[in-house]
């Protein structure tokens, strides 16, 4: 006679079990920690996208501090500058009173590549000296290798000071609107 019992297939059930959840308990916590370690890179790339930039009225000087036909140069600070910035967190633009009322405005940064651009009266033409960019001084492409006119800035006038509608100066060429 046969004195065996027969073996139970209920331990071995019991670790398959065992395994198969302590798989997927990995599995779950793994890809827990990839997405709160990918969530900062991940929020930084989409953040503009979201985030309508800051923009801000600076004044840059009295009305009597421009003349017509000519450009000056006025530095204002970036509307969102971090504390460490330090002296980065000026930005430049070159104004030019058109008329008695009518001012027109650049960014110094040259659409190529950043570069601040420099007036240089005799030509008439704006300068960039990183790669040879060339404006006319309606901002428009003259030379070189800029891909687009200089940035265009809106002036207003009120008490008597010149003001400049700003925004953060942007990393990349392409706009988010």
């Amino acid at each position: 006679m046969n004195t065996q019992q027969p073996q139970s297939d209920q331990p071995c059930c019991q670790q398959q079990q065992r395994r198969t959840f302590l798989t997927r308990l990995s599995i779950g916590l793994s890809a827990l920690i990839g997405l709160i370690i990918a969530l900062p890179g991940i929020g930084f790339v989409l953040a503009p996208v979201f985030r309508k930039p800051k923009q801000k009225w600076r004044n840059v000087g009295k009305l009597e501090d421009f003349k017509v036909g000519g450009f000056v140069l006025v530095q204002y600070e970036d509307p969102s500058p971090v504390v460490w910035s330090g002296v980065t967190a000026k930005a430049g633009a070159w104004i030019r009173r058109a008329s008695e009322s009518e001012f027109i405005a650049f960014s110094i940064n040259c659409r190529h590549l950043g570069c601040p651009v420099r007036w240089v009266e005799d030509p008439r033409l704006f300068m960039c000296p990183c790669h040879g960019g060339v404006y006319y001084e309606d901002g428009t492409v003259a030379a070189g290798p800029p891909p687009e006119p200089l940035d265009r800035l809106k002036v207003r006038v009120r008490n008597g000071q010149v003001e400049i509608e700003t925004a953060p100066t942007p990393l990349t060429l392409t706009k988010l609107t």
